[in-house]
């Protein structure tokens, strides 16, 4: 009879909010909370190993972070990196999605293994290719190219071995490359799903009107698949501007020297090398409003091609 009469005292929303206030309070404690309070040492010179209470400096931190040509250095290097990566991923996983979007033998179980990468942990994935790029006798793909390597064309260009994270030259690359073989598959996923998702009789009438392929690609694949495209590509710009433990592995810390030191790669440096925390907040939050920036890029084109679609 109480638990009846309790039961009958609360309304459907207080029955709603009892169940969601719990995970309401854990996102704050655990989100918003750190949020806010890097926001506030942003602002204060603090050192976290030091006793010292913060304290207040005002925008001297960001002044710092934004007239420093070594962090400007970081930022270029990470867009190039984003660049590189992002475009190899989005023309290699569009063109795999265009290849798995057909009927074929074990077309499932092509589809899981071309998955996998997608799957590893990115320490797992760095160490695995740490092994694959290394530049002495145990290196797995200094081995495989060692016909090519011989020959005098490429011993031109190459000193074999060909020091692939040690090389300044061509040190990114190999950080491009083990980064894109990993998350191509996710971009393969995801055009996959849009390119399925396409009405069969648009190509139909298509054949009927005999178009050509380029036609069909042009007029009815890329239009119905791109804002699925374009959310592909926004997931993985905003990663790869937070890329860090692949090169951390990878390259031992953003070597040979600075040559691979993305801002992801300084932030932690300054937070935990240096201990710089109010200095390394303030690089955190000029990050963050870079991203949110070209997200929004990316909402308001994406808005644009709905529309037109």
């Amino acid at each position: 009879m109480q638990i009846n009469r309790f039961s009958r005292g609360m309304s459907d929303y207080q029955i709603k909010m009892a169940f969601i206030m719990p995970t309401m309070i854990l996102l704050i404690l655990m989100n918003i909370f750190p949020l806010l309070w890097s926001l506030y040492l942003s602002f204060h010179d603090y050192k976290a190993n030091m006793p010292n209470a913060p304290e207040y400096i005002g925008a001297k931190n960001y002044i710092e972070v934004l007239t420093d040509p070594d962090i400007w250095g970081y930022f270029r290097t990470t867009a190039y990196f984003v660049l590189l990566a992002v475009t190899a991923q989005f023309l290699i996983g569009f063109g795999l999605a265009l290849l798995l979007n057909r009927n074929f033998p074990a077309k499932g179980v092509v589809t899981t293994l071309l998955l996998l990468p997608m799957m590893l942990s990115p320490v797992v994935v760095a160490l695995f290719w740490r092994f694959i790029l290394a530049s002495d006798d145990g290196g797995l793909l200094n081995y495989l190219l060692s016909p090519l390597l011989n020959l005098p064309v490429i011993n031109a260009i190459f000193d074999p071995p060909i020091e692939w994270t040690t090389d300044p030259k061509i040190a990114m690359l190999s950080v491009v490359i083990v980064d894109t073989w990993m998350w191509s598959p996710f971009m393969m996923l995801i055009a996959l799903a849009g390119l399925s998702a396409i009405p069969k009789y648009l190509y139909e009438a298509a054949d009927v009107d005999r178009a050509s392929s380029w036609f069909k690609f042009r007029w009815i694949t890329l239009p119905l698949v791109s804002p699925l495209l374009l959310i592909a590509l926004l997931f993985r710009t905003m990663d790869a501007f937070k890329m860090f433990d692949i090169v951390y592995v990878l390259t031992r810390e953003g070597g040979p020297g600075t040559v691979t030191e993305t801002v992801s790669m300084n932030l932690y440096r300054l937070a935990f090398r240096n201990y710089d925390t109010g200095k390394a907040c303030a690089m955190a939050y000029i990050l963050l409003i870079i991203i949110v920036a070209l997200s929004n890029i990316y909402v308001k084109y994406l808005n644009r091609v709905k529309g037109e679609t």
